[in-house]
């Protein structure tokens, strides 16, 4: 306990800061962006080894081993393939100089630490996650209830068509799978939440 808070009180810890958006070009995240897809950078936590970017799109981890080694593992979290979940704020003590934001996506939980000094604009970034997730799960159940609909519809056209036209049965089946991917992909698997981040984050 008591080297954690030397090591805290020296500020030799991997305690996070929060980037400004003026800054948000400086860092080593931005060269992963998928600028050509409208990708945009809105939130972003620093520590000495670690870069944390919430995009329109993505979670982008730039994992550095250490803080003194220049060698970094780019890891990519698309939104629209890992639902976010279990989003919570662990506020500091009274001798604590940090606070921490939790949350898993798809199966990785992350555990941040940020300096406490940035609590009010964590609380915007735990808003913005937690309304992606919620959406996320809003989608999933879309998904869900357009396979099960399509089911149906298919097991209805092979009744209500004859035997002797088999095309057409064939035909109409293609078109309801046709739409079921449409509304699964298009209507029911949200990929860019720039509106999300707009309305939580204050820069």
């Amino acid at each position: 306990m008591f080297k954690k808070f030397a090591a805290e009180a020296l500020g030799l810890s991997d305690i996070g800061v929060i980037v400004e958006s003026k800054d948000f070009d400086k860092v080593d995240a931005d060269d992963y962006l998928f600028h050509e897809d409208h990708e945009k950078i809105y939130f972003l936590i620093k520590s000495r080894k670690d870069e944390y970017c919430f995009t329109n799109l993505a979670l982008i981890h730039v994992d550095g081993e250490s803080a003194i080694s220049a060698k970094r593992v780019i890891r990519r979290y698309d939104y629209a393939q890992y639902p976010i979940a279990h989003v919570s704020i662990e506020t500091a003590g009274t001798v604590d100089l940090d606070i921490e934001l939790k949350f898993t996506i798809g199966e990785k939980l992350f555990s941040i630490d940020v300096r406490k000094s940035h609590l009010e604009a964590l609380k915007d970034m735990y808003k913005a996650l937690h309304t992606i997730g919620k959406l996320q799960k809003r989608d999933e159940v879309g998904r869900a209830h357009a396979m099960a609909a399509a089911s149906v519809l298919g097991s209805m056209m092979k009744l209500n068509n004859t035997v002797t036209d088999p095309a057409s049965v064939v035909s109409h089946y293609r078109a309801v799978l046709e739409a079921m991917n449409d509304a699964v992909r298009d209507d029911h698997t949200r990929k860019d939440f720039s509106a999300i981040f707009e309305k939580y984050i204050h820069a």
